[in-house]
């Protein structure tokens, strides 16, 4: 169990057993097997009045002026309980009723001592988002939701792939490393779809889970959410969910060659005061793919000692920008796919702890000419059998050239796209196969 593991690490200050034993029982069943509830108090939502005057203090200097309702959409906390707050900053002349609003509701600005208030608290961060949740909160989230927890069987894994054309044996192979929710390498030659497979695997686990917008360490604010990363499911206004959290379908994270081992640390977000979650962060509970492992700007050893613990304990050490040392969880399936040999990136002791090595095979010319014939159909092209045996003659045989699985749709593609310029019908023939093979294969 993480909580366990973590536990054992004796990590002085990062675990509160009380605190998450008072999260037992109190969620909300739903596809996720755990569903966040809204707090009925500041005490039960674990924040200080103080970061939540921070919040609004920085939101109306920002916006000018919100109603009541406006500052609890945006801190992502039930009115009720900004409603009394709101209250109480007015009574310390830290805000002022500009004028009323409807439902019972104030307009609300800053006064002269607010807005001096708001800068100091500006020079520390900017952030004014959604109000952050705990960590231990989110440790408790993840184990609920944690890849270990879902174990999918052979019909999950091939929903998940049911657009691709997979060999039985391979498939076996990748279903078992699935199963173990545990890291892989996915090795092959280019355009047997390596990446493809990696992206869709994740949903074999269960579509959605809840992440916090934000957390909180100690007064540091780390932004976890990434719309770039994450895709939110559509919102629900259920009054029962604390909104401090979002739905997301179940992450799968790609990093190529851009990587750097930077990426995987806190990062502070310019003069902002706010931190960045590392991408391990944003893919607890999903996938994080490592595309093209071995031509990253950091080295294959470089980047497996940095995660040479956290792949054998399921968690990782960070450092925040004030120096205080955190310890998080670092549940997801890490798949290390790449045109190279496992053997030639890392050394015996790295690919031990990488437990599944699967190599993507070439197709056979049975499956090839299944897969030609599916993307015939999707593409418009109408397939025709003796110009097929051509290109496999002309273009493979005789090149001494062997089949991937992306040559099918790459080459019906650019057919398609030489009939629609020449304004004639989408049709296999000799020549649309040839002037497709003759821009394709160019440089092959």
């Amino acid at each position: 169990m993480l909580l366990e593991q973590l536990d054992a690490l004796k990590i002085s200050g990062v675990l509160k057993n009380s605190a998450l034993a008072e999260l037992q029982g109190k969620t909300i069943a739903d596809d996720t097997g755990f569903t966040p509830p809204a707090p009925e108090s500041f005490a039960e939502a674990k924040i200080s009045e103080h970061l939540v005057e921070s919040i609004v203090l920085k939101f109306l200097q920002n916006r000018g002026i919100a109603s009541g309702r406006d500052i609890s959409a945006q801190l992502c906390l039930p009115f009720r309980l900004l409603d009394e707050y709101l209250r109480n900053l007015k009574k310390e002349q830290l805000v002022s009723h500009k004028s009323s609003a409807p439902m019972q509701d104030y307009i609300y600005e800053l006064t002269g001592t607010g807005w001096e208030r708001a800068k100091r608290y500006r020079e520390q961060s900017t952030y004014f988002g959604a109000t952050p949740v705990t960590h231990d909160e989110w440790i408790q989230s993840v184990e609920k939701q944690s890849l270990r927890a879902k174990a999918p069987g052979p019909d999950d894994l091939k929903r998940a792939v049911s657009d691709l054309v997979l060999p039985d044996k391979f498939f076996n192979q990748v279903g078992q490393a699935v199963a173990s929710g545990k890291a892989m390498f996915l090795y092959g030659l280019p355009g047997n779809g390596k990446t493809s497979i990696a992206q869709r695997i994740c949903s074999a686990f269960g579509k959605h889970i809840w992440i916090p917008r934000s957390l909180v360490y100690d007064g540091e604010i780390v932004r976890l959410y990434d719309p770039i990363v994450h895709v939110a499911a559509p919102p629900s206004d259920d009054p029962k969910i604390d909104h401090r959290w979002i739905k997301i379908v179940r992450p799968t994270v790609i990093a190529g060659g851009e990587l750097t081992l930077d990426q995987l640390e806190m990062t502070v977000v310019g003069n902002s005061g706010v931190v960045e979650a590392p991408l391990q962060m944003k893919s607890n509970c999903g996938l994080l793919v490592i595309d093209d492992f071995g031509r990253q700007r950091c080295s294959p050893a470089d980047l497996l000692n940095r995660w040479i613990v956290p792949l054998e304990t399921a968690v990782d050490f960070l450092n925040l920008p004030s120096g205080k040392k955190i310890c998080v969880p670092f549940e997801q399936m890490i798949v290390f796919s790449t045109n190279l040999a496992p053997r030639d990136l890392v050394d015996e002791a790295f690919l031990r702890r990488i437990p599944y090595k699967v190599e993507a095979p070439n197709p056979t010319d049975e499956q090839f000419l299944n897969v030609f014939k599916i993307m015939a159909k999707k593409l418009g092209v109408e397939f025709d059998n003796e110009t097929y045996e051509y290109m496999v003659q002309t273009h493979f045989i005789e090149k001494d050239r062997g089949f991937r699985y992306c040559h099918p749709r790459d080459l019906l593609m650019q057919v398609k796209t030489f009939c629609e310029f020449a304004g004639r019908p989408v049709e296999m023939t000799k020549e649309t196969i040839d002037t497709a093979a003759e821009n394709y294969f160019v440089s092959l």
